[in-house]
């Protein structure tokens, strides 16, 4: 995986609950087809975006943690954070525009 800050449960709270700009998660796996489908679009969000939404992965088999944390019952997953708090998330593979749509009204 190319673009984005590696998420792990030693860095989750520094990342995303006290990130200053809003944080969106993909919650993915190697193994994952829809995963490696839509991690070229997450990279290119996270250019596009720097400095003014914060991207961040969460590979599943090595943080079944924090996934089980975040009730994620199906990958991928992306799940947008604000203020330290859930403000959205979506299940299954999204097309860049649907993606952007979560954050967009945000920045």
């Amino acid at each position: 995986m190319g673009a984005g800050i590696t998420i792990t449960g030693d860095n989750f709270e520094r990342e995303v609950l006290q990130s200053a700009i809003p944080v969106l998660i993909d919650f993915w796996a190697v193994w994952c087809g829809p995963c490696k489908m839509i991690a070229p679009l997450i990279d290119q969000l996270a250019d596009e975006y720097e400095g003014r939404i914060k991207v961040g992965k969460v590979n599943v088999d090595e943080e079944s943690s924090l996934a089980e944390q975040h009730g994620i019952a199906s990958i991928p997953t992306l799940v947008l954070y604000k203020d330290g708090d859930v403000i959205g998330q979506k299940a299954g593979a999204a097309s860049k525009r649907d993606i952007e749509a979560m954050f967009k009204d945000l920045i």
